[in-house]
């Protein structure tokens, strides 16, 4: 199963558009467009759904990839990779919950959740992406290709 290995450049690449459709739904509501910003935020939701799938289908079949990075980078590095975890964990129930009250007319509770929905799920995409960037292009393991 070649392919499996090209599964960490897919996340990122999905990491990264789920970034920007939160941020391009972040200005369309403030800009007061809500039907482009409900395009974005959906589609940011089913972006990190296939995210998920292929990041279970990598490290079910890979296992994980070990940081070659040494020195001072390693506590950054394992610092973000914690809390990027941690956050990852809670951001589905909490976008869940949150696109739930927009789709069912509850803008008030949406809005009061969608205040810490939103950041957590944007630190959650832009570590992802920086995380990849760390394990497999700075410090990328002898022997292997992202």
């Amino acid at each position: 199963m070649g392919w499996i290995r090209y599964l960490p450049t897919v996340n990122v690449c999905l990491n990264a558009t789920s970034g920007i459709l939160l941020l391009t739904g972040f200005v369309f509501i403030k800009r007061k467009n809500v039907p482009a910003h409900k395009a974005c935020m959906v589609s940011a939701f089913f972006v990190s759904l296939l995210f998920l799938i292929s990041y279970v289908t990598y490290h079910s079949q890979a296992g994980s990839t070990r940081f070659g990075g040494q020195g001072m980078i390693r506590p950054v590095y394992f610092t973000m990779l914690i809390s990027h975890i941690v956050l990852a964990a809670a951001i589905l129930p909490l976008a869940i919950v949150t696109l739930r009250r927009a789709l069912g007319g509850r803008f008030e509770d949406h809005k009061r959740i969608a205040r810490k929905t939103f950041p957590i799920w944007l630190y959650v995409s832009v570590t992802g992406v920086l995380i990849y960037v760390l394990l497999y292009i700075v410090y990328t393991p002898a022997g292997t290709t992202p």
